[in-house]
């Protein structure tokens, strides 16, 4: 759905009818299509995408629920509201109730339309938001970029925002926070999706390599060009294109990208002549952008031209809720085919200690070894690697590690200061506090009540208002 400017059509036998809707919405910011019947309807609903429909009840081909019917068959969740006279009113409540999403009783007032409009447009925007999110989580989780902490869940939101739109995207973050990861998701769930993604780390190339393979080259260009050869723009047309580590890249070679960004058209090294390409870029970066812009090292045009959006990845020190999650995760991964692997509790307090320089990467490589390594089905200290076996708690973790445990506190306070620390993480919202910890939310409840801990409420708390009033409550038998 397009944020900017709606897409309504109208659909209604009457001139004046289409006129007064058009020119009123149009006053509005809407972008609106005109159709004289059912039939003209259904055939613009099938050419184009639309955010909403206006139609009259009683067209001259058939019934508004007919066309309620045969839109619904193009794109299930478009809203559908009905233009009714006193007279069709009847009709308009048995479409409404037959899968119309609201009538208006004409004659009306076009602020009324444009409210009406509005609060469905909403509705199904937060809809789409939820449902692309989820997407988006789902897609990074299969990937190894998982989480629940508040840093990753403004990850994912933004990753659907992104998918959304066609506009670049500059993806931040230390080496083995999963930039192309991310990249991947938002190519996913756009509607690039069937077309293709591909890849290229720039500071693997020379600047003249960098360029040939990108934009492509002509026969003769330089040593070794014995053919022509399309560049990554062209082989990726309508898909995405991800250029990792941009900091890397010369000011030549950031002057060629950015005529590309602006112009739409590459020029094959050795060539005279443009070609037209239809293709999305990511760019990512682990160096920080902004400040090499302030020095000079980066050119400050292509970086506003690539921050259109922006995501930045944080480091998994700053998620350490989130270590247990990937923990189990790789560790199921790599036991695959080979039965169940747990971990000792020595190996469980070296791994949530450590301060994972490496980022995620640096976590996943060590449990791939330490699956590798482990006997019995047991993961023990000696499976890991000697920085991460070294590790004590409160030496090598983050802040929020040491904060946890630097005082060597008895078994209740260190829960009670764990549980702390998670509900800080998720911004005091108990649902995803409660699935980190693998707990109900009622358990949560208690267990706030038990320590006395007072803090800010996350989106749940509206949900939970009833059930903090009783935290002695039995649980639920539905959570």
């Amino acid at each position: 759905m397009s944020a900017a400017q709606p897409h309504i059509l109208v659909a209604d036998d009457e001139r004046s009818i289409r006129l007064m809707v058009d020119t009123g919405l149009a006053l509005n910011g809407f972008r609106v299509t005109c159709a004289r019947t059912g039939n003209e309807a259904a055939e613009a609903a099938r050419a184009a995408r639309f955010d909403a429909v206006l139609s009259d009840v009683y067209m001259p081909d058939g019934t508004g629920l007919e066309l309620v019917e045969r839109l619904r068959e193009t794109d299930a969740s478009i809203p559908v509201i009905l233009m009714t006279a006193q007279g069709s009113l009847d009709a308009a409540v048995e479409a409404v109730a037959r899968g119309a999403s609201d009538f208006i009783a004409k004659p009306f007032e076009i602020a009324d339309v444009v409210a009406l409009l509005r609060r469905f447009l909403a509705a199904r925007r937060e809809a789409d938001d939820a449902q692309q999110s989820a997407g988006a989580e789902a897609s990074l989780e299969s990937s190894g970029l998982i989480g629940r902490s508040a840093p990753m869940l403004m990850v994912y939101k933004l990753v659907a925002q992104a998918a959304r739109s066609d506009a670049t995207v500059l993806i931040t973050g230390e080496s083995g926070t999963g930039k192309e990861v991310v990249a991947r998701s938002i190519h996913s769930y756009s509607r690039r999706s069937s077309r293709p993604f591909l890849s290229v780390n720039c500071s693997g190339l020379t600047e003249t390599l960098l360029e040939a393979e990108l934009f492509g080259h002509m026969r003769g260009a330089f040593t070794g060009a014995a053919a022509d050869r399309a560049g990554l723009f062209e082989a990726a047309e309508g898909g995405t294109l991800f250029l990792d580590e941009l900091a890397s890249t010369s000011p030549a070679f950031q002057a060629s990208l950015l005529r590309v960004l602006q112009s739409g058209e590459v020029r094959r090294v050795g060539s005279t002549q443009t070609r037209r390409v239809n293709v999305r870029v990511i760019g990512a970066s682990n160096a920080p952008l902004k400040q090499l812009v302030e020095s000079g090292a980066f050119r400050a045009d292509l970086y506003y031209r690539l921050t259109v959006l922006s995501i930045d990845l944080p480091p998994l020190r700053a998620r350490v809720g989130d270590v247990p999650l990937l923990t189990a995760h790789f560790v199921q991964r790599f036991a695959e085919g080979g039965g169940p692997v747990h971990l000792s509790r020595e190996a469980q307090a070296a791994l949530y200690s450590y301060g994972y320089p490496g980022n995620v990467r640096e976590l996943e490589n060590a449990l791939r070894r330490a699956v590798v390594l482990s006997s019995n089905g047991l993961i023990t200290l000696d499976c890991l690697p000697p920085d991460i076996a070294a590790s004590t708690p409160g030496a090598a973790g983050g802040p929020a590690v040491q904060r946890l445990i630097a005082d060597r506190p008895p078994m209740e306070e260190l829960q009670r200061r764990y549980l702390e620390l998670i509900l800080e993480e998720t911004g005091w919202n108990r649902r995803r506090a409660a699935a980190i910890l693998n707990l109900d939310r009622r358990t949560i409840q208690r267990l706030i009540a038990r320590y006395k801990l007072q803090g800010g409420f996350g989106d749940d708390a509206a949900e939970d208002e009833d059930a903090e009033c009783n935290v002695n409550a039995p649980d639920s038998v539905d959570e």
